[in-house]
């Protein structure tokens, strides 16, 4: 028979669920970025740098309730797990956008829509689970889907590796862009990191 939870101790799933919708508004950002003017990329740092020091706070908070709780709503390693993976996702999307400033790139490969339209769902499908987690009902479906999507990023990766290697770019283009589509599906990787965890939290639940 489990415990019950105490007040304090349910302000982890609150925690992660606001660390996952901080994850929907950096997709938003990142698809802001496709669409945007050379002079309004800086801006969009910006608000992007702000979110990625709002889940960093999240994070820490996570971390701090952690490490006071003498009761934890499930496995203290699979808690540690779960923030920091949802911390990376954000940091990649960060980086992403840092680097096509930093770097000046005045345009983005085709095909890199479709790697950030992928975050995008995989952000909303998380921003989904979270709250799921106090139940751990309805699950299934988020890690299956995330699963796939990071399958199709990998392909999409592929892809615009490919066009980045046929020629059409010098040198040096290619060094630039080739980072922000690493850092891209970094993030990728990262959610299905996610989605593993809550699948193992809901078998161990179960």
């Amino acid at each position: 028979m489990r415990f019950s939870l105490t007040p304090k101790e349910t302000s982890f799933y609150d925690m992660f669920a606001a660390a996952a919708e901080n994850l929907v508004v950096g997709s938003k950002l990142l698809l802001e970025l496709l669409g945007s003017d050379v002079s309004a990329r800086a801006e969009i740092v910006e608000r992007m740098r702000a979110a990625e020091h709002a889940g960093d706070d999240t994070t820490h908070a996570i971390f701090h309730q952690l490490n006071s709780s003498f009761i934890t709503p499930f496995d203290r390693e699979d808690i540690y797990s779960l923030a920091s993976s949802l911390d990376d996702i954000m940091d990649f999307m960060e980086e992403a956008v840092d680097l096509v400033v930093l770097y000046d790139i005045e345009t983005l490969p085709k095909g890199i829509e479709e790697q950030i339209e992928v975050l995008a769902r995989a952000a909303e499908l998380t921003a989904d689970a979270m709250p799921k987690l106090r139940s751990m009902d309805h699950l299934t479906e988020y890690w299956i889907e995330v699963n796939r999507l990071e399958n199709q990023a990998d392909q999409i990766h592929r892809k615009l590796l490919a066009h980045l290697f046929s020629g059409q770019y010098d040198a040096i283009e290619v060094l630039k862009l080739k980072q922000v589509v690493d850092v891209l599906e970094e993030a990728a990787d990262a959610f299905e990191h996610v989605a593993n965890t809550v699948e193992t939290i809901a078998v161990k639940e179960s």
